[in-house]
């Protein structure tokens, strides 16, 4: 998976490449194996040994695609999929070339758990319509063309599937 340390031009591949058993793992970052234990891991962080060294990380939040954390007293924010925007926008809508399509779909399920307009509203492409809640993470779902509201087909607290019509613009 794609990483991006917010603040910084580079990203960076992570995944675990082999389970050890006993909480430890190897893990490949940019093409270099790392061994890791895992010592300690609950809602509020992890403890882990990499490499013969100690680390604790704090997590804060977490939201769409960015995590929030403390590294050893150091605040970091990790992009966990740079590409998550553009999948969003394609997925709902966006990379449809024809204005013509009034449906702005969910491309994930979740609970609705803001609208950021109302019917008669104007929108950009691009442009928050409403944030749902899925696996604990919010995801904003975003206009996929310039226009106005003509109707909007969700409520809060509400939830939607994939797919769903979350609003129509025109």
């Amino acid at each position: 998976m794609d990483y991006k340390i917010k603040d910084t031009e580079k990203t960076f591949d992570g995944e675990i490449t082999k389970n050890l058993g006993n909480n430890e793992y190897v893990i490949k970052i940019n093409d270099v194996e790392h061994q890791i234990k895992i010592l300690k891991m609950d809602s509020k962080g992890i403890e882990f040994i990499l490499d013969q060294k100690y680390h604790r990380t704090k997590y804060l939040e977490n939201s769409t695609n960015e995590m929030n954390l403390i590294i050893d007293n150091v605040p970091i924010t990790i992009n966990m999929h740079t590409d998550l925007d553009t999948i969003v926008f394609k997925h709902s809508g966006g990379a449809i070339s024809s204005d013509t399509q009034l449906a702005l779909k969910s491309q994930i399920p979740g609970k609705v758990v803001s609208i950021a307009v109302q019917e008669g509203n104007s929108v950009k492409q691009g442009d928050v319509v409403c944030t749902l809640e899925s696996m604990k993470m919010q995801v904003s779902i975003k206009s996929h063309k310039n226009g106005s509201i003509k109707s909007i087909k969700i409520k809060i607290g509400g939830t939607v599937a994939k797919n769903d019509i979350v609003a129509e613009i025109e």
